[in-house]
């Protein structure tokens, strides 16, 4: 007859022991998938460079295809990692990897240049090409106005950019990557979209009712020890 033997933490039938065990139970960190979409040169991998890492890129080449960066964030006890997607604004680099870059999205980050008006005209064919992938209409969804450290430059108002955010039910935040004055606008940016997306029930069935709200133009809040908190 085979013999098991009998080491510590199992019972008589070589199993562990019951309820009583010490061992902490193995808690899956929860990922959540966030794309950044718009044209070419708006800042869209030097704001997954400053949220991911804290820093802004001196140099950077057009991204080819699609890339990602991911962060790990604490919410309310939680962690949570947080993966970036960056994808290429020029149409021959996007073709081959659109359909994988759109899977299983959880939330969109939409992101124009204050400094060309072209960048923030050019929304409409974005969030078409994000219906057209299927993409659920409750998937959260933000407008990125960056580069607004550049003043004198400054092509597209605020007014502008909240009345269209208004009209696609987002909120709307202004930043610049490149200033590390805003590097916390930056950070309110994706955690703002990590806390709606914690607080939704389900990620697979998205069947927390959402009531619409109109734009706002967010800036980064702080509880009494300076840390920067959920603006949503």
């Amino acid at each position: 007859m085979e013999q098991r033997s009998e080491g510590p933490g199992t019972d008589e039938s070589g199993r562990p022991p019951g309820p009583d065990s010490s061992l902490e139970p193995y808690v899956q960190t929860r990922i959540f998938k966030i794309i950044v979409i718009g044209d070419s040169n708006v800042g869209k991998t030097c704001l997954t460079f400053r949220f991911c890492g804290g820093t802004f890129p001196e140099k950077t080449e057009a991204t080819i295809g699609v890339d990602f960066r991911e962060k790990t964030v604490e919410i309310e006890g939680e962690r949570i990692k947080v993966q970036v997607w960056d994808t290429a604004g020029q149409e021959r680099f996007r073709k081959s990897m659109v359909e994988h870059y759109y899977r299983n999205v959880h939330a969109v980050v939409f992101v124009y240049d204050v400094t060309k008006m072209t960048s923030f005209t050019n929304l409409k064919m974005w969030i078409e090409e994000c219906n057209g992938h299927a993409v659920p209409p409750l998937v959260p969804k933000v407008l990125v106005g960056n580069k607004c450290d550049l003043k004198e430059l400054i092509q597209v108002p605020s007014s502008m950019a909240l009345k269209f955010a208004d009209a696609h039910n987002m909120l709307l935040f202004e930043t610049s990557a490149k200033d590390p004055q805003e590097s916390q606008n930056v950070e309110s940016i994706f955690m703002c979209l990590a806390c709606r997306l914690k607080a939704q029930k389900s990620l697979l069935y998205r069947d927390v009712e959402r009531q619409p709200s109109r734009a706002q133009k967010l800036e980064p809040p702080h509880n009494a020890h300076g840390k920067t908190s959920c603006p949503c």
